[in-house]
């Protein structure tokens, strides 16, 4: 039986191999072919994060296809900014791809100076991946009589001294938007930075804090358990995850409707027809129910575009934060 078997796979393979000789099945191939030996898919952030599950799952897409194999490099340091330098000296000749946060690219031009990357002149923009939106939630510290942004207004208004706010991290994009709510509404926030959204939303569900803004996905557990509960969101529409949450947008105050991408980025002057190639292969992985499941096992909405809509997005980005920023006399050493 086992040299029976043997020979019939033989058979198949010989039979295979005469038809793609012969060119029978080579339209059906002729998508697959590798454009890249190993594709190098570089994480400025630890293993286990949200921007190294996104890594690996492109990478896993990517490899087999668009390249034979694809690696996920995982090179954390100095907020992001170092694997920026990494794909900056790597060939521009598709075998290199970034996936990073776009506060990392729209903000940071304005904190860190100098800073050792122009992203319009170093980076070749993609496609986005994935985005995340935040949510202003309370918890034991502030009465349950306060359910709504106005009623935490007043409440912050007569306890000034209990007035905080946690974000993510002293320059992140929350530590802005807290910014942000604090100007558009009036409100006096002590401003509180945590190593991380999820510490900041913990904090408030153990009442060591008043409130925090923070990711969705650092909220949904806590708030589901009854420990926190969420007075706004950045959405621009009501939110998936906190439908009942009204939008600060809908609430009147539409500066307030952001959101972090994460996107890909390949070095400059990278072949246009390559990045073309991976943004589509994207847009085919982000159409799937496997990952479209694995995004919101994290807090994250699948989010594709086009190279130039990711351009677009960039710049019109970086120049809104411009002037947010400079007003607010933030400096990496403040």
């Amino acid at each position: 039986m086992l040299s029976q078997h043997c020979s019939r796979r033989r058979f198949i393979g010989a039979a295979l191999g005469t038809a793609v000789a012969s060119g029978w099945c080579a339209p059906q191939l002729a998508w697959a072919q590798p454009r890249v030996d190993i594709l190098h898919v570089l994480c400025g952030y630890p293993p286990g994060g949200s921007v190294d599950v996104v890594s690996r799952k492109v990478a896993e897409r990517l490899g087999g296809g668009y390249a034979k194999s694809a690696l996920v490099e995982n090179r954390p340091g100095a907020a992001g900014r170092l694997v920026i330098d990494v794909l900056k000296a790597s060939p521009a000749n598709g075998a290199a791809l970034l996936i990073t946060p776009g506060s990392v690219v729209t903000m940071y031009p304005h904190i860190y100076r100098p800073l050792s990357y122009d992203v319009f002149a170093d980076l070749t923009p993609v496609a986005m991946v994935a985005s995340v939106e935040f949510g202003l939630a309370v918890g034991p510290a502030v009465p349950v009589s306060v359910r709504t942004l106005e009623d935490f207004g007043r409440w912050c208004k007569a306890n000034p001294d209990q007035a905080s706010c946690g974000n993510a991290g002293a320059g992140s994009l929350p530590h802005f938007l807290a910014l942000l709510l604090a100007r558009d509404t009036g409100l006096v926030l002590n401003h509180v930075p945590f190593r991380g959204g999820s510490a900041a939303m913990m904090a408030v569900a153990g009442g060591q804090i008043a409130s925090a803004l923070a990711t969705e996905g650092a909220a949904l557990p806590l708030e589901q358990s009854g420990k926190l509960r969420m007075l706004a969101t950045t959405a621009e529409l009501r939110s998936s995850f906190f439908p009942k949450a009204p939008t600060f947008k809908e609430l009147g105050y539409p500066d307030l409707a952001q959101r972090e991408w994460f996107a890909a980025f390949m070095p400059r002057q990278a072949p246009a027809n390559m990045a073309t190639a991976v943004s589509d292969e994207i847009r085919a992985l982000l159409a799937e129910a496997d990952a479209r499941e694995a995004w919101a096992r994290i807090g994250l909405l699948p989010t594709s575009s086009t190279p130039a809509e990711l351009q677009a997005a960039l710049r019109r980005e970086h120049d809104f934060w411009a002037p947010i920023i400079r007003s607010s006399g933030f400096t990496p050493e403040s």
